[in-house]
């Protein structure tokens, strides 16, 4: 899998690149603001960027401009977005069009390996990879709307989608059965009102929803 990664930190950048390496990720290119980071996807077709919120010049949203502009240059661009504090707008603008492909981690997951290669290989794949704390931040005071008609379980379903569990894995944190997920996940999309489509791209519309984005 071919990774583009763009921090300007050296230090974190180089230190991503050796763990991506080390994970059997093909890093293609490690840039250190936005306009090297749209230049170098055009020049190596990556799977996958993994960009930092704030970059050169002003470190304010470099980061997540140039990434809704690889999205708009090329719709549903896996991006991972790496930032040190949850910034709401920020993660809402990127699952605004609701095509997936998406992640937005704080920087202190990186520390644990595995999740954070499961995240990046998520993203790359089309799904989602949302910090547990954004999605808490993110939801905050979205209780309107058709929302009101999901059971507290279902809630609890819906945020750990947000989070790319997989079936398997909302199973196990709720402890129930896989079976009673898939339950609750059709129930979800028909409260919702999400018309049958690709079962992915429907969990991600449904996040779309839950976050009022």
């Amino acid at each position: 899998m071919r990774v583009v990664i763009a921090e300007d930190l050296a230090l974190l950048r180089d230190g991503l690149a050796r763990l991506l390496r080390d994970s059997g990720f093909d890093v293609v290119a490690a840039v250190s603001d936005g306009p090297s980071l749209l230049d170098a996807v055009a020049e190596t077709r990556p799977d996958v960027a993994i960009v930092d919120v704030r970059l050169p010049p002003a470190f304010r949203d470099e980061g997540v401009r140039a990434a809704l502009e690889l999205r708009r240059l090329r719709p549903g661009f896996p991006v991972l977005i790496l930032s040190q504090y949850v910034e709401q707008t920020y993660a809402a603008e990127l699952l605004a069009d609701g095509t997936g492909g998406v992640g937005y981690l704080l920087k202190d997951r990186v520390s644990d390996v595995s999740d954070f290669v499961d995240a990046v290989r998520r993203v790359a794949g089309g799904g989602m990879a949302l910090d547990p704390e954004a999605v808490s931040q993110l939801v905050a005071g979205h209780e309107d709307g058709p929302l009101t008609q999901l059971s507290t379980r279902e809630r609890a379903v819906l945020a750990l989608m947000a989070e790319g569990r997989t079936n398997h894995g909302i199973a196990d944190e709720l402890e129930i059965t896989p079976s009673g997920v898939e339950k609750h996940v059709a129930s979800i999309f028909t409260k919702l009102g999400l018309p049958p489509a690709e079962s992915a791209h429907r969990r991600v519309l449904a996040v779309v929803a839950w976050l009022n984005v």
